[in-house]
């Protein structure tokens, strides 16, 4: 006589392989090795080394000192293995922000013993990804500094929950070997008019607001940058033109650079930057 359970087995058999190959994969181990800077490519689930970093030096970062040293001794400490903030630098257009990421990371790793940290940019419309990301890293031995320019979100985005669940509140939580680092023309990361909004047309105002701006509360260290005066200005030029030899007198770097200013309506350490660049292509010069 047939054993009934042998057809039932062989079922139950069938029906597990058929689960397991329609799951997906599980997320592989990320590794960010053979460079100092990555790219995260979320659509091949890899990152993409960075053979030279887009940066200038730390000291040629001017009128933003105190934001400097509070970043450098943040990332300092995260190198060490020791306990650090996340990092949100927010303010101003063109002061230097995510320069400032840049320019601390390749000096803490100058300064530090030992493996060096691994810069990873995540773009700004991949941050639901971040998640995957994270869970890829978790497994390295490399620390990593999470890097997001001109992180911002609008009205109908709602990708922020998920960046406010990975950054504090998630089950799992930010691995212990990586940080993030993001820059933002916005201190809350959303306009003024949206929280403005949410304020006017919610029943209870006080609570959609809160929604909107804890985001932000997820960062332990908050930068600002504000608009720099002539005289910082000044010595943005004089500190670019300085360091790549570019020989001009005063009184006509001075002039040129505040007219070159004046033609854009503004100051900034970009503004600056693109001055000198201006004044070394008229000389025939190369900034290497």
């Amino acid at each position: 006589m047939p054993n009934d359970a042998d057809p039932k087995l062989h079922l139950l058999t069938r029906i597990a392989d058929a689960l397991e190959r329609m799951s997906p994969p599980p997320a592989g181990r990320l590794e960010p090795t053979g460079a100092d800077a990555f790219v995260w490519q979320a659509e091949r689930e890899a990152l993409q080394p960075v053979a030279k970093v887009n940066r200038v030096a730390l000291d040629l970062l001017r009128g933003v000192d105190r934001q400097a040293d509070q970043l450098y001794a943040n990332t300092e400490r995260f190198a060490r293995g020791l306990p650090a903030n996340n990092a949100l630098l927010w303010g101003a257009r063109g002061m230097g922000k995510s320069s400032l990421v840049k320019a601390v990371h390749a000096a803490v790793n100058q300064a530090i013993d030992g493996s060096p940290l691994a810069l990873i940019e995540i773009h700004r419309e991949e941050i639901p990804t971040l998640p995957r990301l994270l869970h890829g890293l978790a497994g390295s031995d490399r620390r990593c500094l999470l890097f997001c320019d001109d992180l911002s979100f609008d009205l109908q985005d709602s990708s922020y929950k998920s960046l406010k669940a990975v950054l504090e509140g998630g089950v799992e939580g930010r691995p212990d070997n990586v940080l993030f680092y993001a820059t933002s023309n916005r201190r809350h990361l959303m306009p003024r008019d949206m929280i403005e909004n949410e304020r006017s047309s919610a029943i209870n105002p006080s609570e959609a607001v809160e929604e909107k701006v804890s985001l932000s509360d997820r960062f332990g260290l908050w930068l600002g940058f504000h608009n720099c005066d002539q005289d910082t200005y000044l010595a943005m030029v004089e500190g670019y033109a300085e360091r790549y030899g570019l020989e001009i007198d005063r009184a006509t770097l001075h002039a040129e650079a505040k007219e070159w200013a004046t033609t854009r309506g503004a100051r900034s350490g970009r503004v600056a930057w693109q001055y000198i660049q201006d004044l070394a292509g008229r000389m025939g010069q190369r900034l290497d």
